[in-house]
């Protein structure tokens, strides 16, 4: 995908449904690990601002793959604050994801058109986000707020909300139906994506088959609710 505006990135997010939650100091792994992603078919990645000199880390990610795979889509998310958005969207970042919702961001991302997910835990917190021009906000964290059954109580008066949890969501088809049939358009999954085992074995193989059987068991699922 050459065009990276905000419309696009929300398509691609929406498309792919599963975005990758993943962070790690070392810049040569981070880049096998988010290329093994993009191969399984999840180019939008979701790089997690954690650690030290983690916006470091980052930019040298998305200055590689400006070279070496443009297609992939670099987000960034644990974002509290206007001035460390700034930073990352400076530095690449082609959406933003928080925690909380920060006013702020939310105009800064609406300005530089930035895709933000605020992350939401109520329907009030996602109707403030809604005002802000979130098109979609980030439930969270996904099972202590309720889990599929917050989704399906916030749809009933608000069907037009897009939500994407993270925490709470597992790569298994029971979880993922639960969700997605909740009415969720996306969701957040890190370590149980990416497992630590993965991780120490450098095995980026069984990550890009363990990427795309999770996108191809979303698209199952998206098609047979679709087909109710």
């Amino acid at each position: 995908m050459a065009a990276k505006d905000r419309m696009a990135v929300l398509s691609a997010i929406m498309d792919q449904s599963i975005i990758p939650v993943f962070y790690h100091p070392d810049v040569e792994l981070c880049k096998d690990v988010i290329q093994a992603c993009a191969n399984g078919g999840a180019k939008c990645v979701e790089f997690t601002n954690r650690g030290d000199f983690a916006a470091q880390v980052f930019l040298d990610v998305t200055r590689y793959f400006a070279k070496a795979d443009p297609s992939v889509i670099m987000g960034v998310g644990s974002i509290c604050d206007a001035p460390t958005a700034g930073l990352y969207i400076a530095y690449g970042a082609k959406f933003v994801v928080s925690p909380l919702t920060c006013v702020e961001t939310a105009k800064l991302c609406n300005r530089r058109g930035i895709p933000y997910s605020p992350g939401c835990g109520s329907a009030t917190e996602i109707g403030n986000a809604q005002e802000l021009g979130c098109e979609i906000v980030k439930v969270f964290p996904g099972s202590s707020v309720g889990g599929p059954e917050f989704v399906k109580s916030i749809l009933g008066p608000m069907p037009w909300t897009r939500m994407m949890p993270t925490g709470g969501v597992e790569p298994s088809e029971e979880s993922l139906r639960k969700w997605f049939g909740a009415g969720i358009v996306a969701c957040g999954v890190g370590s149980n994506l990416i497992t630590k085992k993965m991780l120490d074995a450098k095995d980026f193989k069984g990550i890009e088959d363990n990427v795309r059987n999770t996108i191809a068991l979303v698209k199952r699922i998206k098609a047979e609710l679709a087909a109710k």
